[in-house]
């Protein structure tokens, strides 16, 4: 199954995935530029937390949102992870590898990439692209998944992102992920 996860996306409508080589290289290079600008924050006396954003929207590259589910953090972590709950809340085809490592397609292939790092039920961080982003550029979405009693909070950090993608990104994981997601945990 892996072996199949390397190809290159054809008009068999297989999933468009970087090969593991390409994947740890494009990796490297996001979280090299992120010490990079925070090294360089240190120096000039900053927060090096992460590189400023710009103060407009259409030239910001990074997100934060915080999002509240009436579910326990297990059950959003599998509909996250999971190809026939990621299907069934969100409606659209979802190929999933639930390992580090692992292959994703979401939505029809509109969305690919891999998982970078698993915790079960705390966290997930992907290398994530749409398909009309240039070819071999990834950005990184991390989710922090944080039980507040019978609830759980969502904290999403998307980075590295094109400029001008900010308020399509924004919105779409409000109307693509958060808002079906609520509805299919009811």
């Amino acid at each position: 199954m892996r072996h199949m996860l390397n190809q290159e996306k054809t008009t068999t409508g297989r999933i468009e995935v970087p090969a593991r080589r390409q994947f740890i290289i494009g990796t490297a290079l996001v979280i090299g530029t992120l010490r990079i600008e925070g090294s360089r924050a240190q120096d000039m006396g900053q927060q090096a937390a992460l590189p400023a954003t710009p103060r407009t929207q259409c030239g910001r590259t990074s997100l934060h949102q915080e999002i509240d589910f009436n579910a326990g953090s297990g059950r959003l972590y599998a509909a996250l992870l999971n190809s026939k709950q990621f299907s069934a809340f969100s409606g659209a085809p979802a190929q999933i590898d639930p390992t580090a490592g692992g292959a994703f397609s979401l939505f029809g292939g509109l969305i690919s990439g891999r998982n970078v790092e698993l915790v079960p039920n705390e966290r997930i961080v992907q290398a994530w692209r749409p398909g009309d982003w240039t070819a071999g550029v990834y950005s990184l979405v991390r989710m922090e998944l944080v039980v507040r009693g019978a609830h759980t909070q969502i904290i999403l950090d998307h980075t590295g992102f094109p400029e001008g993608r900010f308020e399509h990104l924004n919105s779409g994981w409000k109307n693509h992920y958060w808002d079906p997601l609520a509805k299919y945990l009811l």
